[in-house]
């Protein structure tokens, strides 16, 4: 009975609203921002809760363009580890729905999701009329359903995600929240937020309240200075992170569970959100939590002051160490098969994509005969540059013996050709059990249709395989045709097997997905 009140629950969901619907619906919205933001005050109250019940929440808002997730994954695990009970708000999800919704580190269960959900979706239906609106879309259902977890399972805090923006997302009818981040900047959701990072800084800025501190990675110079007038607009105390360098001073290096150069700034302000909570809610057990607030003293080089750097108590190392966030800088073995996995969707992060994925391949055992073939598997949706994204990543590190490749015009077209429809079940069906079948056979499959559309398939959406250079696999496995003949999307391609392949050649796949819509 659960399980198919669990399924049934799903299906509904899927009705409110595709991910790419909402984004139009915001996009004409826009006008009048802060009806959004009404209207989501609106269902909330039709659910059966105040704004006010939030602020028992003990609230981490975390916004920014790059990297968000991962700070709000360090920061829930540093104050989990202090005996805390954390409740985890993030997007988008990875295979399941449940995983935007944590309690204690975990995704919701399949009990508890079809508990609440069905607790609230009857509530919104049954207070729907004529003079009501519609019934929220997906991601600002999913936000209530959140709360209304939070506060009925009694988490000590919710660490909260914005989706997108920062002003008026849906997750900013937070009022009181006990610290607020922003991550890196960058440019993203540009029919939204603005086409400039000083606009969408503007955006992000908007979640700062009066008197409730806030804390920024290092930023450019003037969206920087955007965010800094945004504070001080509402009062809110705006603090720079020092770098993680200044944390190890004297000490031994900080390990962080998530690998890549990039997580260091993260993990800087997970260290001063998750202090500023505990000082803020009068935490006791530590002795290193002492004048959370820096004085407001400017130096001449800086706009923003500087939050001060202390030792990490027991529980911050070993939280920032411990830090799980699957799909992020994940490697992935399975077999012969390597699997490097990882999100980006804006240049910048593609580009720390690539400095990830050249160290991590370096520190990986190579094939006693040095063989080696890298597979990469990219996806993109919405309305990013997806050829400027994929050049990024293929002039990096493809070629023969891990070197560079040149990527010309030919080349791009035939790639902007290949494009499939493919679901994660699928997808996964045809990759993980044959180890080494190319995962776009999967896009002929009944239930894979090249005529489907995208937004029909939840997470992965369009998978555009890049392997036009012959590719031998592992035993069995096929050649692919070169750039010269590529194979028809509409048509399967002639797929032959190579007899004097290597029996103890390495696959090196990443897989990468650009798709960050959150909603």
């Amino acid at each position: 009975m659960i399980k198919d009140t669990y399924k049934d629950a799903i299906r509904t969901l899927n009705t409110l609203q595709t991910n790419a619907s909402y984004l139009e619906q915001v996009k004409r919205e826009r006008g009048d921002p802060r009806a959004q933001l009404e209207a989501m005050r609106g269902f909330l109250e039709r659910s059966g809760l105040q704004v006010e019940d939030l602020d028992r929440l003990n609230i981490i808002h975390v916004t920014g363009t790059k990297g968000k997730g991962s700070a709000c994954a360090f920061t829930e695990r540093i104050l989990r580890g202090y005996g805390l009970r954390t409740g985890f708000y993030s997007s988008p999800h990875l295979v399941q729905v449940r995983e935007r919704i944590r309690i204690n580190g975990q995704p919701l269960s399949k009990e508890l999701f079809s508990k609440y959900f069905w607790l609230v979706y009857r509530r919104l239906r049954g207070t729907k009329d004529e003079s009501q609106a519609n019934m929220p879309a997906y991601f600002r259902f999913l936000t209530i359903m959140a709360f209304h977890v939070f506060l009925q399972e009694k988490v000590d805090l919710a660490v909260v995600e914005v989706g997108i923006g920062g002003a008026f997302d849906c997750t900013n009818i937070i009022r009181a929240p006990v610290v607020c981040g922003v991550s890196s900047l960058g440019i993203d959701h540009t029919s939204i937020l603005g086409d400039t990072v000083e606009k969408i800084a503007w955006q992000k800025g908007g979640i700062f309240k009066p008197g409730v501190p806030a804390f920024t990675v290092p930023q450019p110079e003037q969206p920087l200075e955007v965010l800094r007038d945004r504070a001080r607009e509402c009062g809110c105390p705006l603090y720079l992170c020092p770098e993680l360098d200044a944390f190890e001073a004297g000490t031994q290096v900080l390990e962080l569970g998530l690998a890549g150069s990039h997580q260091r700034s993260n993990a800087a302000l997970a260290l001063q959100l998750s202090r500023t909570w505990l000082q803020r809610r009068g935490y006791e057990g530590t002795d290193v939590l002492q004048d959370v607030l820096p004085g407001a003293e400017l130096s001449a080089q800086r706009s923003v002051p500087l939050a001060p750097t202390f030792c990490p108590s027991d529980a911050m190392i070993q939280g920032l160490r411990d830090t799980e966030w699957p799909g992020r800088t994940q490697v992935l073995p399975h077999g012969p098969v390597t699997w490097y996995i990882d999100g980006a969707h804006t240049t910048s992060s593609i580009q720390a994509c690539v400095r990830w994925f050249r160290q991590a391949a370096l520190n990986e055992d190579k094939p006693q005969d040095g063989s080696e073939v890298r597979v990469l598997l990219f996806n993109a949706t919405g309305d990013r540059d997806t050829a400027a994204l994929l050049k990024l990543l293929l002039v990096r590190f493809w070629g023969a013996g891990g070197g560079m490749l040149s990527l010309g015009p030919t080349l791009l077209q035939v790639l902007g050709a290949t494009w499939w429809s493919c679901c994660p079940s699928v997808l996964l069906s045809c990759c993980l059990p044959a180890q080494c079948r190319p995962p776009f056979r999967g896009a002929h499959s009944p239930s894979c249709s090249p005529n489907t559309p995208p937004s029909s398939h939840a997470g992965l959406g369009q998978v555009l395989v890049a392997s036009w250079w012959r590719w031998w696999g592992c035993p069995g496995s096929p050649r692919i045709p070169c750039p010269a003949d590529p194979p028809s999307p509409h048509s399967p391609a002639t797929l032959t097997t190579p007899s004097s392949a290597p029996t103890s050649q390495r696959c090196r796949w990443l897989l990468t997905q650009t798709n960050k819509t959150s909603t």
